[in-house]
């Protein structure tokens, strides 16, 4: 008899358990609980999330509650009777009450090697803090944040040309991956749960967009890591002296290693990229964007938009 799974997902991260799901002959995918549409865009039109777009795509039920610890969505809940609850990139912690209808509870799809980075943005905190690893924690879902039992682990190197949007794109998969041979095993007994060791946890706090201004009296390696961590959201950007003074995003770079000048001074500006000093080498940027304009080379940024040498970046 088919495992009969309720889905929780809302971000585009979810999209691959989701399938996993659809794809195993094993499961009976009930239906998919995501995010309330939310308005997007210059126009603010509503937009249903990634994981509302594929369900109903593939003819499942959706239920989209403002809070899913309403009784009233709980009570609904216990009436489709499920055997699991699958959750990815929901965007909400769920209550114990919820966790308890299931025969099995709930599992939580994560994208770091737990305990290290939980919360909301542990991609970007990898990557931010110049990890050489990450991947994906399959656990028992708890009341707490990011604190159930671990049912398994998989890692992958994080490679010097990944951004947060293409380690995000491999750790969807490597999750996809990982979900049915875990479940198959957790509801079958094979699979024992392991705690977390407190002592190691920490945490991935949401990103802001003014995480993303670079400081140029950090060193080029640190940057380098922002640049990557905060790509494509909320960009990696300086400024352009000037009244008024003009919006840089910075969005794919390198650290040049013989650079060397005060932080901020811009050293080279030609074909060959834009080259900006910081506290220790430099960073040479090669793909920017002016605030309000398209992304370009820095060649051809510079090509509109001369910067002497000389100048200092804000």
């Amino acid at each position: 008899m088919a495992l009969r799974i309720v889905f929780m997902g809302t971000a585009a991260l979810a999209c691959a358990s989701l399938k996993a799901l659809l794809d195993a002959r094993q499961f009976e995918v009930l239906g998919a609980v995501t995010q309330p549409d939310r308005p997007k865009g210059r126009d603010l039109k509503l937009q249903a999330s990634p994981v509302k777009s594929m369900a109903v795509a593939a003819g499942l039920p959706v239920w989209q509650p403002e809070r899913a610890r309403h009784p009233d969505f709980l009570a609904q809940l216990a009436e489709l009777r499920p055997d699991l609850l699958v959750v990815t990139a929901y965007g909400q912690i769920l209550p114990q009450a919820m966790l308890d209808l299931p025969r099995f509870g709930g599992i939580n799809v994560h994208t770091s090697l737990l305990p290290l980075y939980r919360g909301a943005a542990p991609i970007q905190w990898a990557i931010l803090n110049g990890d050489s690893e990450t991947g994906v924690t399959i656990m028992k879902m708890a009341a707490g944040l990011d604190t159930g039992d671990i049912l398994s682990q998989r890692s992958i190197p994080i490679l010097p040309e990944d951004n947060a949007a293409t380690l995000h794109d491999r750790l969807a998969v490597l999750g996809g991956e990982l979900l049915t041979p875990t479940i198959l095993d957790f509801t079958s007994g094979r699979l024992t749960p392991r705690p977390q060791v407190e002592a190691d946890a920490t945490y991935a706090r949401k990103i802001s967009k003014e995480d993303g201004r670079l400081d140029w009296t950090r060193p080029a390696r640190t940057l380098w890591n922002r640049v990557r961590a905060f790509t494509p959201w909320p960009g990696a950007y300086t400024f352009i002296p000037g009244e008024p003074r003009r919006l840089l995003k910075i969005i794919r770079v390198a650290v040049e290693e013989k650079g060397t000048g005060p932080p901020g001074v811009i050293l080279q500006a030609d074909r060959s990229g834009l080259v900006i000093a910081c506290a220790s080498q430099a960073l040479r940027a090669h793909e920017v964007q002016l605030e309000g304009g398209r992304k370009m080379t820095a060649a051809e940024m510079l090509a509109g938009h001369a910067l002497p040498v000389g100048m200092k970046l804000e």
